[in-house]
C-alpha cells in the first residue's frame, strides 16, 4: 500500500512570502540606506537582528518571494558592516590615545585611571571630571603622565608636554558661563606639534516630537567652526559627542575629521552598550583601529583608538 506524501500548500507559502515578508525585508532595507537623524544612525545595526527573523520563516516555507526580498536587507547590511565581522587586526600606530566619560559619579577614580593607562596612551581624554574630583584622578595618574590640563569638567593627560591649553567655547545657545565642556591643546610629540580638542557635546533628550537635538548640534557647529579655523595641519578629537558617526548632527565636525569605522566598539550604557557615542576622529593623521576597554566606574565604556602619522 503507498502512502502518499502530503500536499503543501504553496499558494498559502507564496502569499505570505509576498504579502508579508517581503514587504517587511523591504522597510528593513530602505531603513538601512535611508539618511536619518539622530535615532535611525544609531539602531541601524540592529536591524540585522530582523535578517534571520525573516530568512527563517521564509526558508522553512520555501517561499521564494521572500528569499529575494531578505536577500535586499542582507546585502545592504552587510555593505555597511560586512568589516565588523572580519577578525581583529594587529593595526600599526605612532600615537594611542584613550577617550573616556569617566562620569560625574564614579565612585573609584583610581581605578579608572589604572584600567585606562594600562592601555599604554600617549593622550587620555576626560569627561565629566568635577572640581572635587580632579586631585583624586591628577595623583592617580603615574608620573610619565606628566602633562595635563583641565578645563571645566574636561581634561586631557599626556605622556607629551601641552602647550596653548585653553577652554574652547562650544555653548548651545542660552547656557551660561559655567557650561564649559571643551578645551583646545597642542602636544609637542616626537612627530611634531599636534592640536588635540576635548569635547563634551550636549546631551540628547526625548522632546513632544521626538529626540531634541538642538542644544547638540549648536554644539557640534561650534566645534567644526573652532576646527575649521584651526591653523595646524595635524589635529586629534577626543569626546563625548553624544551622536554616532553616522548621525547628521555631527556633520560640521565630520566634514573635518575622520575615524576608523571597521569596529562597532559600542560606548554606551556600560551596562548594555547599544552604541558608540564616545569618538576619537583625526586630520593629517589615519585612525587605524577603535576598541573599548574593561568597564569602570561610569555608565560609558572608555575606547582606545590607534593612529598613524
Amino acid at each position: 500500500m503507498r502512502i502518499s506524501e502530503p500536499v503543501r500548500n504553496s499558494g498559502a507559502s507564496d502569499r505570505l512570502g509576498r504579502f508579508v515578508l517581503a514587504p517587511v525585508a523591504a522597510v528593513v532595507a530602505v531603513l538601512l540606506v535611508l539618511p536619518g537623524g539622530s535615532l535611525l544612525p544609531t539602531v541601524r545595526p540592529w536591524l540585522g537582528l530582523s535578517i534571520p527573523v525573516l530568512l527563517l520563516p521564509a526558508l522553512l516555507r520555501r517561499s521564494r518571494p521572500a528569499l529575494l526580498a531578505t536577500a535586499l536587507p542582507l546585502a545592504a547590511w552587510l555593505a555597511i558592516f560586512g568589516g565588523h565581522l572580519l577578525p581583529d587586526r594587529d593595526a600599526a600606530s605612532d600615537l594611542v590615545v584613550v577617550q573616556h566619560n569617566v562620569s560625574d559619579e564614579n565612585p573609584d577614580p583610581a581605578g579608572t585611571v589604572r584600567t585606562l593607562v594600562a592601555a599604554g596612551p600617549d593622550l587620555v581624554a576626560l569627561e565629566e571630571i568635577t572640581p572635587a574630583a580632579v586631585p583624586a584622578y591628577a595623583a592617580a595618574f603615574p608620573a610619565a603622565y606628566a602633562h595635563h590640563t583641565v578645563h571645566g569638567t574636561v581634561a586631557l593627560w599626556s605622556r607629551h608636554p601641552l602647550i596653548e591649553a585653553a577652554p574652547l567655547d562650544i555653548r548651545p545657545l542660552g547656557l551660561g558661563d559655567d557650561w564649559n565642556r571643551g578645551l583646545r591643546a597642542v602636544a609637542h610629540t616626537p612627530y611634531g606639534d599636534i592640536a588635540v580638542y576635548v569635547a563634551h557635546l550636549s546631551s540628547v533628550r526625548p522632546g513632544p516630537t521626538g529626540l531634541d537635538t538642538t542644544r547638540r548640534d549648536d554644539s557640534a557647529r561650534k566645534l567644526g567652526a573652532a576646527l575649521a579655523a584651526e591653523r595646524h595641519e595635524r589635529v586629534i578629537l577626543l569626546g563625548d559627542l553624544n551622536a554616532t558617526i553616522a548621525d547628521h548632527g555631527l556633520e560640521p565636525v565630520t566634514a573635518h575629521l575622520a575615524t576608523d569605522g571597521s569596529d562597532f566598539a559600542f560606548t554606551f550604557p556600560a551596562s548594555l552598550p547599544i552604541a558608540r557615542i564616545d569618538q576619537v576622529l583625526a586630520r593629517s593623521l589615519t585612525v587605524t583601529s577603535v576598541r573599548t576597554l574593561p568597564r569602570t566606574g561610569s555608565d560609558h565604556l572608555p575606547i582606545v583608538a590607534r593612529l598613524t602619522v
